[in-house]
């Protein structure tokens, strides 16, 4: 039940940064609601399997520029991510692009402050809330 929370959340949070930011392209504009959100939601899942399974091992390898740069590496590490899942989305058929890194870059950051007030506002972000 948590992981289809996160889904969500991640669906919402690519949805309002994909009508905020102009340099990312987000599905077909031209389709209907319901394919622009099943487009969505099959984005998000790539997006958190790629998380689920790439990003730890990228993660550790770049541990030490992380550390040089005090953390400032992951954002880089999160566009990288942002990237990924746009050319798995590609080859599957779907639409996620961006014009420019600095645009998956400020798209990775959005993102990432949307998914965390969801988040917080939820409680989905808290493991110990469900323990309760």
């Amino acid at each position: 039940m948590r992981f289809l929370g996160h889904l969500i959340v991640t669906g919402l949070a690519l949805w309002v940064t994909a009508l905020i930011l102009p340099g990312m392209h987000l599905g077909d504009d031209s389709a209907t609601l319901l394919s622009q959100v099943l487009t969505i939601g099959a984005i998000a899942l790539i997006l958190a399997l790629i998380n689920t399974i790439v990003k730890p091992l990228l993660s550790f390898l770049a541990f030490p520029i992380t550390c040089l740069t005090l953390g400032l590496f992951q954002l880089v590490i999160n566009t990288l991510m942002l990237l990924l899942a746009g050319w798995v989305s590609g080859l599957v058929g779907l639409t996620l692009e961006f014009d420019t890194f600095w645009w998956a870059l400020l798209a990775g950051v959005i993102i990432g402050i949307l998914s965390g007030i969801v988040e917080a506002v939820t409680g989905l972000g808290d493991p110990d809330r469900e323990r309760a």
